[in-house]
């Protein structure tokens, strides 16, 4: 399977994030439009065959991310962490 550099993965995860708040303020048919392209290009390399599937195996192939608590944070520990001793 096609694996994407997890910089185009985060650029494409950011542009639809952004084009998400686009969309709640002006509703645009172009936003729409960018939109559907940005999820089928993460569907297409991710492997997956719906966005919200897409975006969260984009988001587990980030750096720092921990699958088993859904972290995203590369600098933050988990609750689990931090209990452990030093």
């Amino acid at each position: 399977m096609l694996m994407a550099h997890p910089a185009v993965l985060q650029n494409l995860i950011e542009q639809y994030d952004a084009l998400c708040v686009l969309r709640a303020q002006e509703g645009s048919a172009e936003v729409q439009r960018r939109m559907d392209d940005i999820a089928y290009t993460l569907c297409v390399v991710t492997g997956t065959r719906d966005i919200d599937a897409a975006l969260i195996a984009a988001r587990h192939r980030l750096p720092g991310a921990q699958p088993e608590d859904d972290s995203l944070l590369s600098g933050e520990q988990s609750q689990d962490e931090s209990l452990l001793p030093a």
